[in-house]
Order: C-alpha cells, then sequence, then structure tokens
C-alpha cells in the first residue's frame, strides 16, 4: 500500500467489529484517519444499523471520492443469511433509496462474517468452528483478537490462507484485496 493518507469509513454493527476492521486494515498497510459508524447500544439490531446506514455512507463516499481518498468499509453478520443475501440486501437497501448498486470502481467492501465476528475469531485462535452456531462474544476484551487478525491479514496479503478457511473469510480476503488495489490506483 502506498503511503498516501487515505480516510477509511468503517460502518458495522459493534465494537468487535470495528476493532477487528481497524486491526486488519492497518496490518496491511492503511495509513489516515479511521472513522468508525458503529450502532449505538440498545438502539436497534446491528444488522438493521448498518443496514440503514448503507445508504447514506454510500451517497457520502460518491460525493468525497473526487477530491479525497476515500475508503467504506461495511461489516454485517450474516447471521442465519447467506453472504449472497445480505449482499442483496444492501443493493436492494441502495435501490429504494435511487442509488445504484456498488460499482467495480468504487473502493467500498462488504465484509460479511458467516455467522458472526465472534465466528472468524473463534477460527482464528484455532478452534473448529462452523459458520452455523453463534460463537461468544469477549466482552470488554475486543483488542485481544489483534494478533490472530494481523495473521489473517498477513495471509491474506500472501495469499497464503488455507483451502479450509471459512469461505466467508476467504471472500474477506478478496474485499481487502479489491479495496487495496482501488486505493492504490
Amino acid at each position: 500500500m502506498s503511503q498516501r493518507r487515505v480516510q477509511i469509513i468503517i460502518l458495522c454493527e459493534d465494537r468487535q467489529q470495528e476493532v477487528f476492521a481497524r486491526f486488519f486494515l492497518k496490518k496491511r498497510g492503511f495509513k489516515g484517519l479511521f472513522r468508525a459508524r458503529i450502532c449505538p447500544p440498545g438502539s436497534q439490531s446491528g444488522e438493521q444499523f448498518v443496514r440503514t446506514q448503507y445508504p447514506a455512507e454510500v451517497k457520502a463516499y460518491r460525493q468525497n471520492r473526487n477530491r479525497v481518498s476515500i475508503g467504506l468499509v461495511v461489516i454485517i453478520d450474516a447471521d442465519k443469511s447467506t453472504l449472497q443475501e445480505r449482499l442483496d440486501w444492501l443493493a436492494l437497501t441502495l435501490d429504494e433509496d435511487s442509488q445504484e448498486n456498488r460499482q467495480a470502481d468504487e473502493a467500498i467492501a462488504i465484509f460479511i462474517p458467516k455467522r458472526n465476528i465472534e465466528t472468524w475469531i473463534h477460527y482464528l485462535q484455532g478452534e473448529s468452528v462452523n459458520e452455523e452456531e453463534a460463537y461468544s462474544k469477549f466482552p470488554n476484551a475486543e483488542a485481544s483478537c489483534k494478533p490472530d487478525v494481523e495473521n489473517l491479514a498477513e495471509q491474506c496479503r500472501s495469499q497464503n490462507l488455507t483451502k479450509n478457511a471459512l469461505p466467508s473469510l476467504q471472500a474477506a480476503c478478496g474485499e481487502l484485496q479489491r479495496l487495496l488495489q482501488l486505493l492504490e490506483s
């Protein structure tokens, strides 16, 4: 990643997702300002917050992308849905707001942990997991995932993610690579 300073907006459900994204992006060389938009506790479901805020964040990204180096990172748990269903829901929110879907040349990355972000973290910590069960959270210890997330970022960089890695993690590596390419151009 070039040393050019980039503003990254992280739209996510909770603090754990924000911490995960920040470590993931910093390890891959992102410099500059991170601005997190996190669902306020107790206000609504995290999924609902991300889904309803997504059109506004995409609109803001599109208004600013030609004058500043900016990227939008969206993290939304798949929960019991598929990755494609979540992507379709996000596309629908843009359509309902009279916006086009995410374009190939837009520095918008969408990370969709299946079942939730804790699934990824437990997997990265060496536990045997599946993408159907809900795994325990890390209350007040969100940063404990840092070494594991940085290891994942390095595996993504070297394209050394194991073939049996969780499909949603493989997709996240692809999204990160796409974001990097767009921000470097």
